[in-house]
């Protein structure tokens, strides 16, 4: 190899690297920088309201205070043409998102929908919560959990919806399993009310007695009573959000103290609308 190869070669090695490094340094300088003071919930794209925002920081504070585990929601009018994932993986890498020991961060991050512009969500998991939240997981909560919300700019609902998923299960209350076999949307749950209703009405047709107290008479039927079950079940039917998870209701106090130190090695996954 003659010197006027070596030196194209040389030429084009460093060419490559001074264009990782553009990459690398025009990826970064996109992230938000840390917030100080400390806050986990970060609406940068101004889709929430100040009740809202107070109301998911102070869910998220108590989980992390009686778990140690950290979620960090952030919200970007923009992505500057970068993929989500690499943006959810940078913020929770360059913020320290979890803790160092555990490696027990999560971010959530949205891009709202915009004009023409597609909204975007993903999940990123730091190494300790990978195994709970694996990358199907962290896929369908996104698409059941996140994205029907979104689709009617209801962006508080929808994250508080995801919470409702992603507590438990980052609290090892639930298992992902458990939420896989529950998750086809609202089919089981009402299926369940279905038979409950089919079985009540069955009991109150074979009824040999019992008088309804709402007209008079002496008519037979269900009672006032029975009517009123029959109300609280379907009523206790038509609340809840999703799935048949809790709100996640951790008790604690206190405010953020600020991240951890911890790592996020690739796992998550999101979706668009």
């Amino acid at each position: 190899m003659n010197r006027a190869t070596r030196s194209l070669l040389a030429i084009r090695y460093l060419a490559v690297f001074a264009a990782i490094f553009m990459t690398l340094g025009t990826t970064y300088s996109q992230i938000p920088s840390r917030p100080s003071p400390p806050v986990l919930v970060n609406d940068l794209a101004s889709v929430l309201t100040s009740t809202e925002r107070n109301d998911l920081e102070r869910r998220l504070v108590e989980f992390s205070n009686n778990t140690s585990n950290q979620i960090v929601l952030v919200t970007l009018s923009t992505l500057d043409g970068n993929d989500k994932s690499q943006v959810a993986y940078s913020i929770g890498q360059t913020w320290g998102v979890g803790d160092s020991k555990f490696n027990n961060g999560l971010v959530i991050l949205v891009k709202p929908k915009k004009g023409s512009e597609r909204g975007e969500a993903f999940i990123a998991t730091g190494y300790g919560l990978e195994g709970a939240l694996p990358d199907a997981v962290c896929k369908r909560i996104v698409e059941n959990e996140m994205i029907p919300f979104f689709r009617q700019d209801r962006y508080y609902d929808g994250l508080m919806a995801s919470l409702d998923v992603i507590l438990p299960i980052a609290a090892g209350e639930y298992n992902h399993a458990q939420y896989t076999k529950g998750a086809g949307g609202s089919f089981l749950p009402a299926a369940g009310v279905l038979f409950f209703v089919f079985i009540f009405i069955i009991s109150m047709i074979s009824k040999k007695g019992g008088t309804t107290n709402l007209g008079g008479g002496n008519k037979r039927g269900p009672s006032a009573l029975d009517l009123l079950l029959l109300g609280s079940i379907l009523s206790s039917a038509g609340r809840g959000r999703s799935g048949g998870f809790g709100g996640g209701g951790f008790g604690g106090g206190g405010g953020f103290g600020g991240f951890g130190g911890g790592g996020f090695g690739g796992g998550g996954a999101g979706g668009s609308w």
